[in-house]
């Protein structure tokens, strides 16, 4: 049996089949859009790409404060009345720009540490001279707390700390070395090492604990160079011995044969060959000498050595007298030898116990006790020889040259006298006062003499 349904479905395809025979018109054609980008929406063609009402496609509309570009809705902002373009800056405040997700009508501050000028920053909506770094803003000027060799100076950089200038005080004893606190010195625009010498001046360091800016003097005594050490500053030829500083030639307080030979060392005594006790040409007084004298008679000085000169007036009774005196040049008690080196110019013959050019090798003032006068050497113009005239020695005394006089006295008392090296006398039971005697001894009246006297020394055993 046929069903309703199968039967209903047959009736409707007749009835259009024989419609569809029936309409003889011509169906109407389907609508283009010739520009490119266009689409057709709702009957007409519209632009796609830039349609608010149909952005990138048909009935895709664009929000209030939104244009169309490009097929996308973009937002502005309108500020004053006028449509100004997503992060668009403010004219009149580079910290400032359009961003209409956080306003549309106003402008919207920029990012904090946004660089805005050359050696700005933005801060809070401003352009300042700021830095800004690790998210924290820092006046100029200011220091980094985590280094103190670190300041902010904006129109060095605004986001990284700059170091401070070598040299700048950082703490006590320290500065600034290529960013970081140190014990250095700078001195004359230069950065220094602790410990580090002035190459001007061995005897200068730098000591930053005692000054940053200045060389600090080495301790007295410091070696500094060869022969040489260091005192008040100053590389200089001197001894540092017991924490004292000697000069050069200074005797030991304690040993006169002793003295300070910084060529040799300068931490200890050398042993001296002799004792200076008159250095010709320098003034007497400041030498430890005095003088016994007597109208006429003249002391002078030459270029190194002093000139003792006596006379007698004419018909004159008496005659003039000079000696110069060194109390305590040799020790009673103990060996010694006297080198005198002088030159007589001319002298008078002797007397007994009395010589115008005579050494004492022991002296009571004015003219010397019978004792001193006796072993007296005596210097005449052809022969020296003892006062009391017990020994004589030829010897051409007056002859224009300096020659060096010794008087030895040894453990035994035996006295010797020598002249350039030979024996000339010789003398038992020596004595001395300790005092010493140069020149003119007598006042006796054409017993006069002109001698010049180089150097007295004591010589060392």
């Amino acid at each position: 049996m046929v069903s309703l349904r199968a039967t209903a479905l047959s009736f409707f395809l007749v009835l259009g089949f024989i419609a569809a025979c029936g309409d003889s018109s011509t169906p109407d054609p389907v609508k283009q859009c010739d520009s490119a980008g266009d689409m057709l929406c709702e009957g007409a063609c519209v632009s796609i790409q830039s349609d608010p009402e149909h952005c990138g496609a048909c009935d895709n509309s664009c929000g209030t404060h939104e244009d169309c570009e490009g097929g996308v809705c973009v937002a502005f902002c309108e500020i004053d009345g006028e449509q100004v373009a997503a992060g668009t800056m403010n004219a009149a405040n580079a910290c400032e720009q359009c961003t209409p997700a956080t306003s549309s009508s106003t402008w919207t501050a920029r990012a904090d540490g946004t660089q805005c000028a050359s050696g700005q920053v933005c801060s809070a909506g401003v352009c300042s001279a700021k830095c800004f770094i690790d998210r924290w803003f820092y006046d100029a000027g200011a220091p980094n707390l985590a280094n103190v060799c670190e300041v902010c100076v904006p129109e060095a950089s605004t986001t990284a700390w700059t170091p401070r200038a070598d040299g700048t005080q950082c703490g006590s004893g320290q500065v600034c070395s290529a960013g970081t606190c140190s014990p250095k010195c700078f001195i004359d625009g230069g950065l220094h090492a602790a410990g580090a010498p002035n190459p001007a001046n061995a005897c200068e360091v730098c000591v930053p604990e005692t000054s940053t800016t200045a060389w600090t003097p080495r301790a007295d005594g410091t070696q500094c160079d060869s022969g040489q050490v260091c005192s008040a500053g100053m590389c200089s030829p001197k001894c540092f011995i017991d924490g004292g500083l000697h000069a050069a030639g200074a005797p030991n307080p304690a040993n006169a044969c002793e003295v300070c030979a910084p060529e040799t060392s300068t931490t200890a005594w050398t042993a001296a060959a002799s004792i200076p006790l008159l250095v010709g040409g320098e003034d007497l007084a400041a030498q430890g000498w005095t003088t016994v004298s007597q109208a006429p008679s003249a002391l002078t000085y030459g270029a190194d050595y002093v000139s003792l000169a006596t006379s007698t007036n004419v018909g004159g009774r008496t005659s003039g007298q000079l000696l110069i005196v060194r109390a305590n040049a040799v020790d009673p008690t103990k060996p010694f030898t006297l080198r005198v080196t002088m030159q007589v110019e001319s002298v008078n013959a002797h007397n007994s116990l009395d010589s115008g050019a005579a050494i004492m090798g022991s002296f009571t003032p004015s003219v010397g006790n019978s004792t001193d006068r006796a072993q007296m050497i005596y210097l005449d113009s052809a022969k020296l020889g003892w006062a009391d005239d017990t020994q004589s020695a030829a010897f051409a005394v007056t002859d224009g040259a300096y020659h060096v006089y010794e008087l030895a006295v040894d453990a035994a008392k035996l006295a010797t006298v020598s002249v350039d090296g030979v024996a000339k006398l010789t003398r038992n039971n020596f004595t001395t006062t300790g005092t010493i005697a140069i020149g003119d001894q007598t006042n006796d009246a054409n017993v006069d003499g002109t001698t010049r006297i180089k150097s007295v020394e004591r010589l060392c055993h």
